[in-house]
C-alpha cells in the first residue's frame, strides 16, 4: 500500500464497511473507514490523492451533502456514490454536478474495483497535471524550457526553482551537450534580473592574449590597438547576469582576477585606475571536476570554493533515457515550424534504437538528428544507420529489460500518434481498456502529454 492509493470509504453499516475494506485493501489500496460523514473533511486537502467512496443515506449527513462539501475543497476529488434502487435519480443528478460515477447495490467486486481504480488514477493524474501546470507557470518567462520527466530532471528543476532568484552564484556541471548555457538561461529568466543582460562568453573560444580585455575592457590607448574605449562582459553584464561557459579554460592569471571581481564586486578596465561597482551574478560551467583540477594545480583551489556556493549537475542523456522520446517529439515540432517542413512520426522500432543508444553527445547529439530527419527523413540521415549498430550490442540491459522497454516505446509512440485518445490507442494496438490502462500505469505515462 502507498499514500498514493487511498480511499475513504463512508457506511453506516459495519459488515459492508468491512467487505468493502477488504475487497480493496486486497487490491493495495489503503482505506480509512467512517460510519458517518463526521471527521472526513478533515482527512482532505487540494493535494489529497485519493477517492471517496460513500453511501447515500447516512446518518445526520447524507452522502450528497457531503459532497457538496467537498467539493468547496476541491471540485477534482472523485466522489463515488453507493446508491439503493429508490437513489439512482439523486445519483444521476449528483453526476451532472460534478460526482465521478455511482454504483448501485447489490454489484460486484469487479465492477466495484474497476469504478475505483479508474477513480484513483484519474485523481493521480489531476495531481500530476497540476504540479505540471505549476513547472510550468515557473517557466513561463521568455527563455527556455528545461524538458524531461525523469527523477533526475525533477531534481534539476527542483534544484533550479530554489536557487534561480536567490542571487547565489552558481557552478554548473555537466558534459558536453548536456544543455549547460540553456540551464544558465533558465536561472537568469527566472530570477529578478530577467530584464538585465544576459551575457554569455566561452572561455574556451577565446584566444589568451585577449582574455583579459574581453572580460575588463580597456581604454582608449591602453595598449598598442586599443584605438578607443571598449566595455568588457563584466561590465556589459552589470545589473544582470555573466555566464562564464567553460570556466576549466580560463588562464591561471585571469583566474585570479576573477577571483578578486567575485569578492570585491568592482573591477578596473585595462587602463584605468577608476575601480567600477559591479552588481552582477555570475554563472560558471564546467564538464570537467573542478576539484580534481585544483588539486593537480591545474585549477585556483580558492575560485573553486568561492564558485562552487551552490552546485547543479546536469544528467546526462545516457541515465535519462525515458525522456528521449518527448525530447524527440519538442524537437521535431520546434525544427517543423523553423524549416516549415512536416514530419512523419517515428516508427517504434526506429524509437526503440534511439532508447537504446548511448548519445555521447547528449541532448545536442538528439536535437541535431531530429533537425536532421525532419529535413531529410530517415533515409538522409547516416546517424540512424549507426544507432542500428549500437542497438545490436545494447549493453548490460537483460532481454526482460529490452522487451519492457520496447513495449513502453511502443505505448507512447501510439498515444502521440492518437494525441492522446485512449479509444484509438486501444483500437490501433487491439488492446483492452484495462489492458491498456494497466500497461499506462505500470510505465508512468499520462495521454495529457501526448495531446496537440
Amino acid at each position: 500500500m502507498t499514500d498514493k492509493n487511498q480511499v475513504i470509504l463512508i457506511d453506516d453499516e459495519q459488515a459492508v464497511r468491512m467487505a468493502i475494506s477488504q475487497t480493496l485493501a486486497l487490491e493495495e489500496f489503503n482505506v480509512t473507514e467512517f460510519a458517518s460523514t463526521q471527521g472526513v473533511l478533515e482527512k482532505l486537502a487540494l493535494d489529497w490523492p485519493g477517492v471517496i467512496v460513500s453511501d447515500i443515506n447516512l446518518p445526520g449527513q447524507s452522502g450528497l451533502e457531503l459532497f457538496e462539501r467537498v467539493k468547496k475543497i476541491d471540485a477534482e476529488i472523485p466522489f463515488i456514490l453507493i446508491t439503493g434502487h429508490g437513489d439512482i435519480s439523486m445519483a444521476v443528478s449528483a453526476i451532472r454536478d460534478g460526482a465521478y460515477d455511482f454504483i448501485e447495490k447489490p454489484f460486484s467486486n469487479d465492477d466495484f474495483l474497476e469504478v475505483v481504480r479508474r477513480a484513483s488514477e484519474k485523481r493521480l493524474l489531476t495531481l500530476e497535471n497540476r504540479n505540471l501546470r505549476l513547472e510550468l507557470a515557473a517557466q513561463n518567462a521568455p527563455g527556455p524550457r528545461i524538458i524531461g520527466n525523469t527523477p533526475g530532471i525533477h531534481r534539476l528543476r527542483q534544484a533550479l526553482l530554489h536557487v534561480a532568484d536567490t542571487g547565489a552564484d552558481i557552478l554548473i556541471q555537466g558534459e558536453t551537450g548536456t544543455g549547460k548555457e540553456l540551464v544558465a538561461r533558465y536561472i537568469h529568466e527566472h530570477s529578478s534580473r530577467r530584464g538585465q543582460p544576459f551575457v554569455a562568453i566561452n572561455c574556451g573560444a577565446v584566444p589568451d592574449s585577449i582574455m583579459e580585455s574581453e572580460l575588463f575592457g580597456h581604454e582608449k590607448g591602453a595598449f598598442t590597438d586599443a584605438k578607443e574605449q571598449r566595455i568588457g562582459k563584466l561590465e556589459h553584464a552589470n545589473g544582470g547576469t555573466l555566464f562564464l561557459d567553460e570556466i576549466e579554460s580560463m588562464p591561471m592569471s585571469m583566474q585570479i582576477r576573477l577571483l578578486r571581481v567575485l569578492e570585491e564586486r568592482r573591477l578596473e578596465r585595462l587602463g584605468s585606475n577608476k575601480a567600477i561597482d559591479l552588481d552582477l551574478r555570475i554563472l560558471a560551467a564546467t564538464k570537467l571536476d573542478l576539484k580534481q583540477l585544483s588539486e593537480g594545480d591545474s585549477f585556483r583551489e580558492d575560485l573553486y570554493y568561492r564558485l562552487n556556493v551552490v552546485r547543479v549537475d546536469i544528467p546526462p542523456l545516457r541515465e535519462r533515457k525515458d525522456d528521449i522520446s518527448l525530447l524527440w517529439q519538442h524537437f521535431c515540432l520546434v525544427a517543423t515550424a523553423q524549416y516549415k517542413r512536416e514530419s512523419e512520426t517515428l516508427s517504434a522500432a526506429r524509437m526503440h534504437s534511439l532508447l537504446n543508444y548511448d548519445w555521447p553527445g547528449n541532448v545536442r547529439e538528439l536535437r541535431n538528428l531530429a533537425e536532421r530527419y525532419v529535413l531529410m527523413g530517415e533515409a538522409g540521415s547516416f546517424e540512424f544507420d549507426q544507432i542500428i549498430i549500437n542497438e545490436n550490442n545494447p549493453g548490460v540491459m537483460t532481454l526482460p529489460e529490452q522487451l519492457e522497454r520496447f513495449e513502453k516505446t511502443l505505448l507512447e509512440q501510439e498515444l502521440m500518434r492518437q494525441k492522446g485518445s485512449i479509444k484509438d490507442t486501444m483500437d490501433a494496438l487491439g488492446l483492452p481498456r484495462k489492458t491498456l490502462y494497466d500497461k499506462m500505469r505500470k510505465y508512468d505515462l499520462d495521454k495529457d502529454l501526448y495531446k496537440q
